[in-house]
């Protein structure tokens, strides 16, 4: 081994472990929303990195640069309080290839809500789980628990997402799980349209947080329009440290086939 290539090697195994790249299919804090029983839907992801990271951090990983990922999300109330929900991400790289990354299933449980058009507090938990291509994460298996907590009323919508995220067969990981909270806060500023920011982070495993430089943290300028027959999410977001892609933009979709 060439010396160059030895130093590389011990730096390497020295240095302490990034926040772990995560597939950005879904770019989304959770909030109250949740299916009547019975009711079908689906949200349709889309975002995109115009300008982020191309340095594949293990051998054939498929980087967020200029790729294009597109998700539909099915979702189906099993009760007043559960929803069932199933991820389909494909993504274009910036060669053109067009790759599916593999299934994500979900539970959300909301057994806190404020009523229909009212205010109050909402709690409640998703727990998801991934079957991965290993272009997209060195872990193919995942699991991930959202805590749901925030507050909403007929103007102001401010939800919170302290995330735990475990790479369930990386044995290069941690087995402390992944801190990845998210924030949103969203003012309605007009009939059906509402403005905020949203913030998401990575801060690496629980309670041994990586340094500053190699966290993930990214600030996202959203609007929502809620008139019409399909809903729109739209956000650009902007990183705020190196270990961050720089701009990524984001839409949803949303369509509902039964009451909401």
């Amino acid at each position: 081994m060439r010396t160059g290539s030895l130093i590389a090697a011990i730096a390497l195994l020295l240095a302490p472990p990034a926040a772990r790249a995560v597939l950005p299919d879904e770019i989304q804090v959770y909030t109250d929303d949740i299916n009547a029983p019975g009711a079908a839907g689906l949200e349709l992801h889309v975002n995109t990195t115009p300008s982020g990271r191309r340095t594949p951090d293990f051998p054939n990983e498929v980087t967020p640069y200029h790729g294009l990922r597109v998700t539909p999300e099915l979702s189906y109330g099993l009760t007043r309080t559960l929803e069932a929900g199933l991820y389909l991400p494909v993504t274009r790289d910036a060669e053109g290839r067009v790759l599916f990354a593999g299934p994500k299933a979900r539970l959300k449980w909301m057994p806190l809500r404020p009523p229909e058009g009212g205010a109050g507090w909402f709690a409640g938990l998703n727990g998801e789980y991934a079957w991965l291509n290993d272009n997209f994460e060195k872990a193919t298996r995942t699991a991930e628990l959202r805590p749901i907590v925030g507050w909403r009323d007929p103007r102001w919508l401010v939800s919170f997402n302290p995330m735990l995220d475990w790479a369930l067969n990386d044995a290069d990981r941690s087995a402390r799980p992944d801190f990845a909270p998210s924030l949103k806060i969203a003012r309605t500023v007009a009939d059906g349209l509402a403005l905020g920011f949203e913030y998401y982070a990575d801060l690496g495993p629980l309670g041994r947080p990586v340094a500053r430089d190699q966290q993930s943290h990214a600030l996202y300028a959203a609007l929502e329009w809620e008139r019409g027959p399909v809903p729109i999410h739209f956000a650009i977001g902007r990183g705020l440290t190196d270990a961050t892609d720089k701009w990524t933009v984001k839409a949803i979709f949303a369509f509902a086939f039964g009451t909401r």
